[in-house]
């Protein structure tokens, strides 16, 4: 398991931990400390695993200069896609940023003012896997040679040269599980687990949209797909996945 680049923060001090409920209502009171010009990671691969909930709620905090994190840029009316349609968002780090109903994101970027940064997918995984571990990065021979490396260090390992790729470390991440218990702990459904878990560890707040909360203890560790220490508050999303 990862380290999480940061200090253990202060809560529930002078409580037992056993005691600890992080589960969190108002959506409002989930989404406190977010603000303008920080740098948010998004979980979900399409809708599989997206916070729909957190991001609607995000969005209509009228945030401006946001970095997003997210494996693409949204489609129609729902999740990430909002981000653009508000004007929240400056930058951008994709892997598949346009697609089929991806409108908003479009919108935003012939508007001008959005840097969109386009980084193959699996080199994003490893960027986050950087961040979460506290590396100083990832060298990969991907893009090497193209315009996605240019500018970018390069070093040689055996003969061989790659790109070194930086890590990425959010200030927020918004991820989005089946189950979570009170202490935090999560466990995904199916293709849900997608870059969720590694945002959960990449990022100094994690909050998580959840279909279900059940007791401390009823989870078995074997479920937990990420631990509770990588979480900060739970949300519950009553629709479901």
């Amino acid at each position: 398991m990862g380290h999480r680049h940061r200090p253990a923060p202060a809560r529930h001090p002078g409580v037992d931990r056993a005691v600890i409920d992080k589960t969190c209502e108002p959506l409002a009171r989930a989404l406190a400390g977010i603000e303008d010009g920080m740098t948010v990671l998004v979980g979900g691969f399409g809708d599989a695993g997206a916070p729909t909930r957190l991001l609607a709620g995000v969005a209509a905090l009228g945030l401006r200069s946001l970095t997003v994190v997210s494996n693409n840029c949204g489609t129609g009316e729902t999740g990430v896609a909002l981000l653009f349609k508000q004007g929240c968002v400056s930058r951008v780090l994709a892997s598949f940023p346009t697609q089929a109903g991806s409108h908003h994101f479009r919108r935003a970027y012939e508007r001008g003012g959005l840097e969109v940064e386009i980084v193959p997918q699996g080199t994003l995984v490893e960027r986050l896997h950087a961040g979460a571990a506290g590396l100083g990065g990832v060298v990969t021979p991907t893009a090497m040679g193209t315009v996605l490396g240019a500018g970018k260090p390069v070093v040689t390992v055996d003969g061989e040269t790659y790109l070194l790729e930086r890590p990425i470390r959010g200030d927020v991440a918004l991820v989005r599980a089946r189950v979570a218990d009170r202490r935090g702990n999560l466990r995904y459904r199916r293709s849900s687990r997608n870059f969720n878990p590694l945002m959960a560890m990449a990022a100094t707040m994690t909050v998580a949209e959840v279909d279900e909360v059940v007791e401390a203890g009823e989870l078995d560790a074997d479920d937990v797909h990420t631990a509770g220490v990588f979480v900060d508050r739970v949300v519950h999303h009553e629709g479901g996945l």
